[in-house]
């Protein structure tokens, strides 16, 4: 029976997942679309909707507790999908705060054409969906991998805040605007930090190794 019910844990966590990730999605492009219909998709049915899964999932981690006292493998799968959990829940949470200040910039003049504020999305993205599938496909490798895209978001975002930094010296009129940016641009370097926590736990899902202070270490220590 517990094999049932952890597959149903699964299930759940995995459309979740689906869904954070879509959200991130969807706010870029109420920013990049321009779009205040879908401004309110994500945050009067995307938010709620994310919001109650988290609750659901929760309630079904800790009733497989209770109910199976799970051992080894499996105890640490429910503990690396609470705390997965969480995570997505904090990534729906930052696609709020884009949507939210996409929505003042949408109908004002842009400050500068969006390249790297998509391009650092579409990386955080990919970090989430690498996540998931490190976790389905049981491939630690490829959760490692992961990790290190986590340099690139970072990099990113002070690029980014650097050269609005710049637009905002030179013409007082665009503080305002430059400053949501960067508000964007931080946002996604926060969710770059939550799908890091998500590969580190699905490693340590798969392997027992806590790998959150030494995510830059080699593979070795996982096949000694």
């Amino acid at each position: 029976m517990i094999e049932q019910a952890l597959l149903e844990l699964q299930r759940e966590f995995t459309k979740q997942t689906g869904h954070v990730e879509e959200m991130v999605k969807k706010s870029i492009r109420v920013l990049t679309d321009r779009d205040p219909d879908l401004a309110r998709e994500v945050l009067e049915v995307d938010e709620p909707k994310c919001n109650h899964a988290e609750i659901e999932i929760e309630g079904k981690a800790i009733e497989i507790i209770a109910l199976f006292a799970p051992k080894a493998g499996n105890m640490r799968e429910v503990i690396a999908i609470i705390k997965a959990n969480k995570d997505l829940e904090r990534i729906g949470d930052q696609a709020v705060n884009i949507t939210q200040n996409a929505q003042y910039l949408i109908s004002r003049p842009p400050v500068k054409p969006l390249i790297d504020i998509p391009r650092m999305a579409n990386i955080v993205c990919s970090m989430i969906a690498d996540s998931l599938n490190a976790f389905t496909q049981n491939n630690p490798e490829l959760a490692q991998k992961t990790l290190l895209h986590d340099d690139l978001v970072d990099d990113l975002n002070d690029q980014i805040t650097r050269e609005l930094l710049t637009y905002m010296a030179s013409d007082p009129a665009t503080i305002e605007r430059s400053m949501r940016l960067i508000m964007i641009s931080k946002n996604l370097e926060r969710i770059g930090d939550e799908a890091t926590n998500l590969a580190e736990e699905f490693i340590y899902c798969m392997t027992g190794d806590d790998v959150r202070h030494h995510e830059n270490e080699g593979l070795e220590t996982w096949r000694e």
